[in-house]
């Protein structure tokens, strides 16, 4: 018995090696300075508060960051409210898109403008989802490194067969960055299944917002570039 706990402790050990924080801390610093090389009209006024607001969660983000050894509840907190201010500043984004690309009638030159900055927002959407589902799978990164696992939010491929790691499988942010890419790709779930009310809203937004940001920027590109 104590030999298969300690096995099952390395495992866990090994584990949080290879699912360490700073690709989250990345990704969120990706989605703000992509955020910032949009056209200013795709924004509120001045163009620097809300990015500037972001960038101080995140150094409070890295700050808070545990080691190995501790556990820091604070950390989720304030990683969930930077996550949903930046998803909210990039939902803004989608929104005046959308407005500029159905009721502008200006040249090709604007329109270009306008699909790149909506390709903008899709890669931006997938990059905060990804953390956003890293984040609350079975409590989130520090839960997933505990020896008895929460429920899960998702059912990864794994967790189906025994000889893979079943139940107790953990995933890892490349995981879910793969889950949240194929989900704004698809517009749906593909072998990643949402169980938890919260991970089907999700979801259900990335989809839809998605869906949204290439509905328009296709129709758009093919109406400027005929």
């Amino acid at each position: 018995m104590n030999e298969l706990r300690s096995v099952t402790e390395r495992e866990v050990a090994a584990f949080g090696r290879r699912d360490p924080f700073w690709p989250a801390q990345l990704t969120v610093l990706a989605a703000i300075l992509l955020s910032l090389s949009l056209p200013s009209y795709l924004g509120i006024h001045p163009v620097w508060l809300i990015p500037a607001f972001e960038g101080v969660l995140l150094v409070a983000l890295v700050v808070t960051t545990p080691s190995a050894q501790e556990r820091r509840p604070q950390r989720r907190v304030v990683a969930l409210v930077l996550i949903g201010l930046v998803s909210a500043s990039n939902l803004l984004n989608l929104v005046l898109l959308a407005h500029h690309l159905l009721h502008s009638t200006t040249g090709k030159n604007l329109g270009r403008e306008l699909i790149l900055a909506g390709v903008e927002i899709w890669i931006t959407n997938v990059l905060l989802f990804t953390v956003w589902y890293w984040e609350l799978d079975r409590g989130g990164p520090l839960a997933r490194k505990l020896e008895v696992l929460r429920t899960p939010d998702f059912l990864f491929p794994q967790m189906t067969e025994k000889l893979l790691g079943g139940m107790d499988w953990r995933a890892g942010y490349v995981d879910y960055l793969y889950t949240s890419f194929t989900n704004a790709s698809a517009f749906s779930p593909t072998d990643t299944m949402p169980l938890s009310p919260m991970a089907k809203m999700l979801m259900l937004v990335q989809s839809l917002t998605s869906l949204v940001t290439i509905g328009l920027v296709l129709a758009r590109a093919v109406n400027i570039l005929q």
